[in-house]
């Protein structure tokens, strides 16, 4: 590790896998894919058909299979633009590899090695090029962000991970083998921070930004729910939805219909739809006491529709809140289905590793299992690298999960999250198999929301038959497993049932002052928009830039499964 680097990103959870991902891309202005080989101008296209190096990449090192030495003379891995290595198994590095020696552009794939790999199968690489890699002026590449990434762990996901049946029993119950009832452990790929993404959020725009995209595939989720008084209830997202829901007796129905429509054709451009109303200045209280809705109402309006996780929304201007119903209601609209929201096939643990190959095909190089990465500065108390195991990585900045640096975060709260399997589906859910119900504060007495998610089999996260269930909060208590009951009452029988608390933090460092950019812990709540909320602000706190998010959503069409 003996070049300079932009960036070093430390840990390889969502939020820096993203972050990596858009870095790796910035600066580029070319008018052409920048990947080929060293020998050849044409990039250098990946065809399933013809032969490919298979190489297994352990540790910090490359080792090839002896059926590939008499191949592979002269091939090289640089720091720079090239094939993307990428399908990582457990205790896995990975680099943006250019091959060098070779009169022909040969396509490169990369085995899984022998660890089990965590969030899903091996990948080929390199996959078509995502098409920010066209630049927006000139014909050359411009300055490329040089990208090191390195974990502790020898996987991919760091507390987002996801892990199969034998790494879920180790880590909650320290024994090896689960019960064989259970099913096999490989079909098992369970979410350590579970979370839907709503289907025009945030997190969507950014994946086709990106092209990660063409990494995934999607799955509509079956429903979305409402806690209320004692029972769950369809989330209505319409006026007419209002009409039909039993949540609300007949007047309120009236009510809340004239407020959808409101909100529904609301344009921020067009003042006749403002009804005179300046939503900049008017709080979310004040606009909802307009149309009388009772409190039962809000309570579902604000936490179910808008995912507001308090009620301090409530002093707040009223035009977030409108915005937030607003693409509810589109990301429903979007699928004609049971819910806003979709969830990528095999789960959340195929995120990290679509933003790590995207950061791959950009010279982005990959170390995961390195111990005791420590971050180093200057006098000036500036970051100027990152050492490990008596090697140092030089670098302008560091991007990093708080775990990497604890002096530079503060304790802000606890999540606490039961994790159950089960082997049907969530009573009062339409049989739905996969599911969010949000169990407002006001409902249960607490300070914030509960949240319970559920997915199965038919997003590939469990064998044939069986249902992952998740109930999150904020710990609230000294005994945080006891305010779970609500929502796991909600569950039904269960085969097996596991609790996870883990503190959160989030920085208190200027990194104008020390080029340290520290994510946020993740929070309870089952959707993505919070935590992607933060990578944009960090992205653009380290770039100075802001990311484009006018895109095309139907371009990821092609990667969704309904």
């Amino acid at each position: 590790m003996d070049e300079e680097y932009d960036v070093i990103v430390l840990g390889t959870g969502l939020k820096e896998c993203i972050l990596s991902g858009l870095l790796s891309v910035d600066g580029l202005k070319v008018s052409s894919p920048i990947v080929r080989s060293l020998s050849s101008p044409e990039p250098a296209a990946y065809d399933p058909q013809l032969p490919c190096l298979d190489l297994g990449l352990r540790a910090s090192s490359v080792r090839l299979p002896a059926e590939c030495a008499s191949l592979v003379r002269g091939l090289s891995f640089r720091k720079q633009a090239g094939l993307m290595v990428g399908g990582l198994g457990s205790g896995t590095a990975v680099a943006g590899a250019a091959m060098g020696g070779f009169g022909a552009p040969w396509p490169l794939r990369v085995s899984r090695g022998s660890g089990s790999g965590v969030g899903g199968s091996g990948v080929v690489g390199h996959p078509r090029l995502p098409s920010t890699a066209k630049g927006s002026s000139g014909g050359g590449r411009g300055h490329l962000q040089q990208v090191l990434h390195m974990d502790r762990n020898d996987y991919y996901g760091g507390d987002s991970t996801s892990l199969n049946l034998n790494q879920l029993w180790k880590r909650f119950r320290g024994e090896d083998k689960p019960p064989a009832h259970l099913g096999a452990s490989r079909d098992y790929n369970v979410d350590m921070v579970p979370k839907f993404m709503m289907a025009n959020g945030t997190l969507v725009r950014t994946l086709i930004h990106t092209d990660v995209t063409k990494y995934l595939s999607f799955k509509a989720v079956d429903g979305s729910y409402v806690f209320s008084k004692g029972k769950i209830y369809k989330v209505p997202a319409t006026d007419m939805e209002a009409l039909k829901s039993p949540l609300m007796g007949l007047f309120e129905k009236r009510r809340a219909r004239n407020f959808f429509i409101y909100v529904q054709d609301y344009n921020e451009a067009d003042p006749k739809t403002h009804q005179g109303l300046d939503l900049t200045r008017v709080t979310t209280r004040e606009l909802i006491a307009k149309y009388g809705l009772s409190d039962d109402t809000v309570d579902f309006i604000g936490h179910a529709l808008a995912l507001h996780r308090d009620d301090r929304y409530l002093d707040d201007p009223a035009l977030d809140t409108v915005k937030r119903m607003k693409l509810y209601a589109e990301s429903l609209a979007r699928f004609q289905g049971g819910s806003p929201y979709i969830y990528p096939l095999y789960g959340l643990g195929e995120l990290p590793q679509g933003f790590a190959r995207l950061s791959a095909v950009y010279g982005g190089t990959y170390m995961l299992n390195k111990p005791e990465c420590k971050v180093e500065f200057d006098m000036e108390g500036k970051v100027c690298g990152v050492t490990s195991e008596g090697e140092t990585a030089k670098c302008k900045k560091v991007v990093c999960d708080p775990s990497y640096l604890p002096n530079k975060v503060r304790k802000i709260g606890r999540v606490v999250r039961a994790i159950a399997i089960m082997s049907h589906p969530i009573p009062n859910t339409n049989e739905s198999h996969s599911v969010q119900i949000i169990l407002p504060q006001k409902q249960l007495g607490r300070r914030s929301d509960m949240y319970v998610f559920c997915c199965s089999y038919t997003h590939n996260v469990a064998p044939k038959g069986k249902f992952i269930a998740f109930v999150s909060a904020e710990a609230e208590t000294d005994n945080p497993q006891s305010e779970l009951k609500p929502g796991i009452d909600l569950l039904g029988p269960v085969d097996e049932i596991f609790y996870d608390i883990y503190d959160r933090y989030e920085p208190v460092n200027e990194p104008s002052l020390d080029n340290c950019f520290v994510s946020t812990s993740y929070d309870a709540t089952t959707h993505f928009e919070t935590t992607v909320t933060d990578v944009l602000n960090m992205y653009t706190m380290i770039t100075g830039k802001t990311v484009d998010l006018s895109v095309d959503l139907s371009a990821a069409s092609a990667a969704e499964e309904y």
